[in-house]
């Protein structure tokens, strides 16, 4: 299978990605009807996921089934053990329950580079929801996401209808409840046919029923970090250096003759503290290293990458793994490569090369720029292959 661009400008295709990230990201929906059925065929189809569901002996949740128009338990498609009963799974979809495959990018490659590519893009994490509806059916009533989702329709047709957003941007624990939450007027209506994209803010309700046929769509979650995630570690950074933040609350405030206004005004301080210590790139580094840390090796292939290495020679022509997610940081002495929740170092002459071997998709190993004599060059692939940074083409 040749490879995807698993990029934001994939996902948009024809709109770009700059009007994208003006206009629309966090603010409005966007739907793409772009006309080509097979532009997500590198991702997934319903063979694959019969595969999946036929042959992984999965448990629950990670299979799980809804229906707008009834609750499904879990036990009504489970063995006892919780494993899935494949037999009454099919016969429930078949009567109008719509399958879902939690975190699928955990066991379908094509899924995890594509998350991983948008990860690195949007240096946040991200996730793959499968949703596998029967013919005019609806798994969901009208409900908002907390994150923001692209759905990209790989089979059949789906209906939606947008509504309105009772809660603008909401933050991870501001769940969409149906007895607090106004779903508004129907606001737009479409159908999304194979290929066809839809970007939907997070706040903003929804929902959506297929036609006559069976629907197969990805929801693309953005687990994003808010500016109120990086104040609360920004905070808690100033609080550990300064015991101003950590002294207790006023005795007796609980208290009905509490006078607040000295408390008013030790808030108050503590405020502009807080604004003079707060080191926002000391934070914002947190938050870079919590996802290079984070993000483990995709390598598949490498088995048969390791064995090139004897043979290699400097006119073969090696690339960054395009699913690598890593930091390069050099000192006088040394050149660091943070990835996979560890570090590399080589020595500081190595710098250019080592940059140019993980910035390229594509070079000949004679051609890396810098000092090193063609054995060097070797030696560097070789051990960047080893690591899983490189590989060989």
């Amino acid at each position: 299978m040749a490879e995807a661009d698993f990029s934001l400008q994939w996902i948009l295709d024809p709109v770009d990605r700059a009007e994208f990230l003006e206009a629309y990201w966090e603010a409005r929906p966007l739907v793409v009807a772009r006309g080509r059925p097979d532009h997500f065929r590198h991702l997934l189809s319903l063979e694959e996921i019969d595969r999946v569901i036929t042959t992984m002996n999965l448990a629950h949740p990670d299979v799980q089934m809804v229906n707008a128009a009834e609750d499904i338990r879990a036990d009504r498609y489970t063995y006892r053990n919780g494993m899935i009963d494949v037999v009454k799974l099919y016969q429930l979809f078949a009567d109008g329950s719509t399958i879902i495959l939690p975190q699928l990018h955990t066991r379908v490659p094509p899924l995890a580079a594509f998350c991983r590519g948008l990860e690195r893009e949007f240096g946040c994490r991200f996730q793959t929801n499968i949703y596998m509806t029967p013919g005019e059916a609806q798994g969901f009533k009208p409900h908002y996401d907390a994150h923001d989702v692209f759905v990209l329709q790989i089979a059949g047709s789906k209906d939606w209808r947008l509504y309105g957003t009772p809660v603008e941007l909401p933050l991870k624990g501001q769940r969409f409840n149906s007895e607090r939450h106004e779903t508004g007027a129907v606001s737009q209506t479409f159908t999304l046919h194979p290929g066809d994209m839809l970007y939907v803010p997070r706040g903003l309700v929804h929902d959506a029923s297929s036609s006559d046929e069976v629907s197969l769509h990805i929801t693309t979650g953005v687990m994003a970090s808010t500016w109120t995630d990086l104040m609360l570690d920004a905070l808690s950074a100033v609080a550990l250096e300064d015991v101003e933040f950590r002294r207790s609350l006023p005795f007796g405030f609980a208290g009905d003759g509490f006078d607040r206004a000295p408390a008013r005004e030790t808030f108050a301080r503590l405020i502009e503290r807080f604004a003079a210590k707060a080191d926002l790139d000391e934070v914002l580094e947190h938050f870079v290293d919590d996802l290079v840390s984070t993000r483990h090796p995709l390598l598949q292939g490498q088995m048969s990458q390791l064995a090139r290495l004897d043979t290699l020679t400097v006119d073969d022509e090696a690339g960054v793994r395009p699913e690598l997610i890593h930091r390069i940081q050099e000192t006088v002495d040394s050149v660091r490569i943070d990835c996979y929740g560890r570090e590399i170092s080589m020595p500081a002459h190595a710098a250019p090369a080592v940059r140019h071997a993980l910035e390229q998709q594509r070079y000949r190993i004679a051609d890396l720029p810098g000092d090193l004599d063609d054995s060097g060059k070797l030696v560097l692939i070789r051990r960047l292959v080893r690591e899983g940074l490189v590989r060989l083409l």
